[in-house]
């Protein structure tokens, strides 16, 4: 892990790429989002520690006992306890609202979900980060945020039979052709649940809609159009992405 020393010096890097700002409450031409790149798995991060940062114990052992912290974690974040790692902590939250003391708690009208908090020692790395600039981004279109209206979590969950809301570019699902609509996509086995193609709102810059019955797990969106930005179609369904992973609960 990176030292912070009394002189503020890049020890890391950040690289980001600019999107036309399409938000009418913020100000700018131009928004920066992180040109992701895969997100690390605790195999990954270990390895990493083992061969970076020095540690000598037996990278197998190391592993495992990461798995068991996460599994203990989670464990107790069911139990309702907030897990606090230093660097960033998870809590418990109970969406929804109850009509009075007596209500019993509905799974759906009242969904668990989990929230993450960045502590001190993680905000003042940021200080550290240098971010390069790499230019404006290829926008034939993207998805910026998936709001999950049940919990209001913003690109986290995704709760099955809620609405959802979309906003990004070129979004607006045009064509008739049958591959044509919003459809969630399971990150364990590629399979794709399509959305009902009946939405409150279809725009180019946000679409709402209700998520479709999903398994638990990790989730990601894609939106296929033949919308162009214009008024004529393209002649097949291109396809708009989103970098993020929306969790569903079991």
């Amino acid at each position: 892990m990176a030292v912070i020393n009394a002189v503020n010096e890049v020890l890391h890097r950040i690289r980001v790429k600019l999107y036309p700002n399409y938000l009418s409450h913020v100000e700018g031409a131009y928004l920066a989002r992180t040109d992701n790149e895969a997100s690390l798995s605790v195999e990954e991060v270990c390895a990493a520690l083992k061969n970076r940062g020095g540690f000598t114990g037996s990278y197998d052992d190391l592993a495992e006992h990461v798995r068991q912290f996460f599994d203990e974690a989670a464990y107790q974040l069911c139990d309702g306890f907030a897990v606090n790692t230093g660097y960033f902590s998870v809590h418990p939250n109970v969406g929804g609202t109850f009509d009075k003391v007596t209500e019993g708690h509905d799974t759906a009208k009242h969904p668990v979900s989990f929230r993450f908090r960045t502590r001190a020692p993680l905000r003042a790395l940021a200080e550290h980060i240098a971010v390069e600039v790499e230019g404006l981004a290829d926008v034939a279109g993207y998805v910026d945020e998936f709001i999950d209206v049940s919990t209001e979590a913003v690109n986290e969950t995704a709760t099955p039979g809620g609405m959802f809301s979309i906003s990004g570019h070129k979004l607006k699902v045009a064509g008739d052709s049958p591959d044509v609509g919003v459809y969630f996509v399971n990150e364990a086995d590629g399979s794709r649940v399509k959305a009902a193609g009946h939405f409150a709102e279809n725009t180019a810059s946000k679409l709402i809609g209700v998520i479709p019955a999903l398994g638990a797990g990790k989730w990601t969106v894609e939106v296929r159009t033949r919308y162009s930005g214009g008024s004529s179609l393209l002649k097949e369904p291109r396809s708009v992405p989103f970098k993020g992973t929306l969790n569903v609960a079991a």
